[in-house]
């Protein structure tokens, strides 16, 4: 996959200028920045649901077309007040690749119940969403996203309000998606482990700060344009 020159306006605002950067297949990527960075911005664009204003959007391999992609945004658009199961919720990825209107068949099934074991939630195929951890949760939508047969993923924010355990479950996860040859982005506040997480670390606001191993790219350097003075002190920290 690869950006080139990407520049995204947001209600006559710059939330993105000349974004350029690649990801070759086999990649799990971490994507930080602080709030308002364009971290949300980019993978909408990438996705498609916001227009570029210029550059341009390659995935390549994958083509653009239907299960190309899967994007597992920041708020999940679920009605929590719906009796949804965890099963529901993986199988809407096939209905989302197969379309609406097909009803889901033998194959799609089988496909969904593969996901589920994949992500470590087939016990729980019959349990309400209303009945899951925050963790647990974002493992069904990694699992929806792999019934797609996408093969890039972008998962915004997915660590948010789930605990250290259950966010390394969920890495494991990535992890091995990384290594069936997916592009996986990960948008994450949190800066703790990154290394051990990711094998590539993209500094992001509004602007391409830095983009390569975890360990090449935080220099106080990139965390001052970052964080300001703030990020200098947590690279001073770090270096204790």
């Amino acid at each position: 996959m690869s950006l080139r020159d990407v520049t995204v306006e947001v209600g006559g605002h710059m939330a993105l200028s000349n974004v350029t950067f690649d990801v070759e297949p086999g990649t799990l990527m971490g994507v930080v920045g602080p709030n308002g960075a364009g971290k949300s911005t980019l993978f909408n664009a990438i996705a498609g649901l916001l227009p570029v204003r210029q550059g341009k959007v390659t995935l390549h391999g994958a083509g653009q077309g239907t299960g190309a992609l899967a994007y597992v945004p920041q708020r999940e658009s679920v009605n929590w007040r719906l009796p949804v199961t965890v099963m529901d919720v993986v199988l809407m990825g096939r209905c989302c690749r197969r379309g609406w209107y097909r009803r889901p068949g033998k194959r799609d099934r089988e496909i969904v119940n593969a996901c589920l074991g994949r992500v470590g939630l087939w016990d729980y195929r019959s349990a309400l969403m209303t009945e899951l951890s925050g963790g647990q949760r974002q493992r069904v939508f990694v699992g929806r996203a792999l019934a797609q047969e996408a093969s890039v993923l972008l998962l915004d924010e997915a660590f948010s309000g789930v605990d250290v355990a259950a966010q390394e479950v969920l890495v494991g996860v990535l992890q091995t998606l990384r290594d069936e040859g997916r592009i996986v982005l990960l948008a994450t506040h949190d800066l703790t482990n990154l290394t051990g997480r990711f094998d590539q670390v993209l500094c992001l606001n509004r602007h391409v700060c830095a983009c390569g191993p975890p360990n090449q790219v935080f220099t106080s350097e990139v965390m001052e344009q970052l964080y300001g003075g703030h990020g200098v002190r947590l690279t001073m920290d770090g270096d204790r």
